[in-house]
């Protein structure tokens, strides 16, 4: 296995009385798809926010790219080539689908959004957002407004607007969420698209999904890994089966 991307050292993290983090290790490496599941409450929310920097934790390292980043801001993370996706988009409602990749390339490449008022004239800046739109199937509706958008092409501009801050590790927090049966389909089919290119961190629930798209899972249960790898191995896991799955998961 190729050396680690991000590297997980004995996080923990709690709130008065709550641990929603126990001594939690765990590795992703370049081009794998990593899937972190567990029941609601379990702490991946919160596993994540200490990736991206939006969590201090109490103990523990977070290293990136083969260095510690628990002192960097989320802004310094992000230019390091960490992205994250949210279980609810966060969008610029009031601004075109373009204009919302292009504020992530901007962001990516200067200190502030001090350009921001030449992005329209800057063809290489509209290129490479049409780029990111493109490989989602949003460039079509490039100057439409965000807030128009359906929740799954929401979710594939948030996707987009990852992509334009040339990540090389995304964070993606239960992308299937809210969505109906064409839309989670088309996800799936989209996140497929993506392995290999992307390291990718998933947390979702839908169980089915993760075991078709994932190369490694991890189950987090009150704040603790009770189990990781293969993703056949973890579903036949009976701890995992207990705690999590039901007995049905292993009744392939």
């Amino acid at each position: 296995m190729s050396a680690p991307l991000l590297e997980l050292r004995n996080l923990s993290k709690s709130f008065g009385a709550l641990k929603v983090t126990d001594n939690v290790s765990l590795t992703v490496v370049p081009g794998e798809v990593h899937a972190l599941i567990g029941p609601n409450g379990a702490g991946k929310s919160c596993l994540i926010g200490q990736i991206s920097g939006e969590l201090l934790p109490d103990e523990g390292e977070v290293r990136f790219g083969d260095r510690p980043v628990n002192a960097l801001p989320v802004h310094a993370r992000a230019r390091l080539g960490l992205a994250r996706a949210y279980q609810v988009p966060r969008l610029f409602g009031s601004l075109s689908v373009e204009a919302n990749t292009s504020i992530a390339e901007i962001a990516r490449t200067h200190s502030g959004y001090s350009l921001w008022s030449k992005a329209d004239g800057d063809e290489a800046l509209v290129q490479a957002s049409h780029r990111a739109l493109e490989s989602v199937g949003l460039h079509e509706k490039a100057k439409r407004t965000s807030a128009l958008l359906s929740h799954g092409e929401k979710r594939q501009l948030e996707l987009a607007m990852g992509f334009a801050s040339a990540p090389s590790l995304l964070l993606l927090d239960e992308p299937l969420a809210g969505l109906g049966p064409g839309d989670s389909e088309a996800m799936i089919a989209l996140l497929r698209t993506l392995k290999g290119r992307y390291a990718i961190l998933l947390v979702e629930h839908d169980v089915d999904a993760v075991f078709s798209l994932a190369d490694r899972v991890s189950v987090l249960v009150s704040g603790q890994i009770i189990a990781s790898g293969p993703p056949a191995q973890v579903r036949a896991d009976p701890q995992v089966k207990a705690a999590y799955l039901g007995e049905e998961a292993g009744d392939d």
